[in-house]
């Protein structure tokens, strides 16, 4: 837990002592001398909790209570009381403070109050993120599209990566959306509403990593084709991880990073720290029937941004774009939906695929189709291709599509 303390104690030398104490149990410590200087920290979305002496010049402890109340009644603010106050810290308690400790406390005592209204916090703030994924609906649901296994699996697989706050290695062929499936992970994580950082890995320096990770801290670093990093800076990123730098790294790559750890191009401890856990983003080519599920999306995109009539998607360019192969993925559909809004020709790619695979295909296509048409009704799609229900039922198996992920 990496939640921090803002300290606030107008006497320097016992800020010093405490902070240190604080910073030796690894609680990261923000150090203020009054009542203005702390409140500048003080939001809705802090991530920590307030320890305060209650008896400093100006606006004393009880200020910065009443304060700390009306941003946020949940953040929990712990008062430091000198010899004789023991009655003004009650009062702050019945004020809403979640503890009081008597000066000079000892390390053990803080330690332990200070542990304890940092788990109270991070309970508070999520349980608010998962009421926020409620009413706005699952990231994984709404950007990672496709109703078949694969999609499945990966948007099970995202969704599991994203509550362990681990570092995560994001692979897949170049086009499928390594940045995208980053900022979901990073929308479910505990770390949400901290900042979401993205780096061009080939173009960054030592120094220039360290200033990305210093404006990500409380959030998330995705690092774009991580196997581009030079030796220097990967070195760099190692120790940096390795210190706990305050921000979540998420690398992309679209390389086989073992292949560039055996040839001496990637280091090996960094491969190892990077990949505590991983997601792999399966292509076009291994779930075909995902291209009309992201083709009209496109498509809808494409004519919402320009303001365009959505044209007709025919079952017929439905089969020609699940003929293809699509080495480009995602990112080259996209492209084809967006030429297509804009009545620039369908743009395809040339199929690589024999005969028979895309007659398969096209069967799949047409299979797919007619359940969309009948909302998962497999009678009804049956009727409409003028096939016997054990026919289009062997062949729901054979394809394994699933006529309840229609409806």
């Amino acid at each position: 837990m990496n939640m921090r303390v803002l300290l606030v104690d107008d006497d320097a030398a016992v800020r010093e002592a405490l902070g240190q104490t604080l910073e030796l149990a690894d609680m990261p410590a923000i150090l203020a001398g009054s009542y203005i200087e702390a409140k500048d920290h003080i939001s809705p979305d802090f991530d920590g909790v307030v320890v305060s002496d209650i008896r400093m010049p100006g606006k004393d402890g009880f200020a910065l209570l009443d304060y700390v109340q009306s941003v946020d009644a949940d953040l929990p603010v712990i008062l430091l009381t000198g010899e004789g106050d023991i009655p003004m810290a009650v009062r702050g308690i019945s004020a809403g403070a979640f503890d009081f400790l008597e000066k000079p406390c000892a390390p053990q005592d803080l330690i332990a109050v200070v542990e304890r209204a940092r788990k109270t916090r991070a309970l508070v703030l999520e349980n608010r993120r998962l009421k926020r994924q409620l009413e706005t609906g699952d990231a994984a649901a709404r950007m990672l599209f496709g109703t078949s296994k694969q999609a499945d699996e990966l948007r099970a697989r995202v969704r599991a990566v994203a509550r362990t706050g681990a570092e995560v290695l994001i692979s897949g062929a170049p086009g499928t959306g390594t940045s995208k499936v980053a900022e979901v992970i990073h929308l479910l994580s505990a770390v949400s509403d901290g900042p979401f950082i993205k780096r061009a890995a080939a173009s960054l320096t030592p120094q220039t990593l360290t200033d990305a990770l210093t404006r990500a801290i409380g959030g998330s670093l995705f690092l774009d084709e991580v196997a581009a990093l030079s030796p220097e800076v990967q070195f760099t990123l190692l120790e940096c991880l390795e210190k706990d730098c305050g921000a979540r790294v998420l690398a992309g790559s679209y390389r086989d990073l073992e292949q560039e750890v055996a040839a001496g191009r990637f280091n090996h401890d960094l491969f190892y720290k990077l990949g505590v856990t991983a997601v792999r983003i399966p292509g076009l080519r291994e779930r075909p029937e995902d291209i009309p599920v992201l083709f009209r999306h496109y498509v809808a995109i494409a004519c919402e941004q320009a303001a365009l009539t959505p044209p007709e998607i025919t079952p017929a360019l439905i089969s020609r774009l699940m003929a293809q192969d699509w080495p480009g993925n995602a990112r080259a559909l996209m492209n084809t939906a967006m030429r297509f809004a804009m009545g620039l020709g369908e743009g395809e790619e040339e199929a690589e695929l024999g005969l028979n695979e895309q007659l398969a295909q096209v069967e799949h296509s047409l299979l797919s189709e007619a359940l969309r048409r009948h909302n998962g009704n497999a009678s009804e799609a049956a009727r409409s291709l003028k096939l016997p229900r054990k026919t289009f039922y062997d062949k729901l198996t054979k394809y394994g599509i699933r006529p309840e992920t229609f409806r």
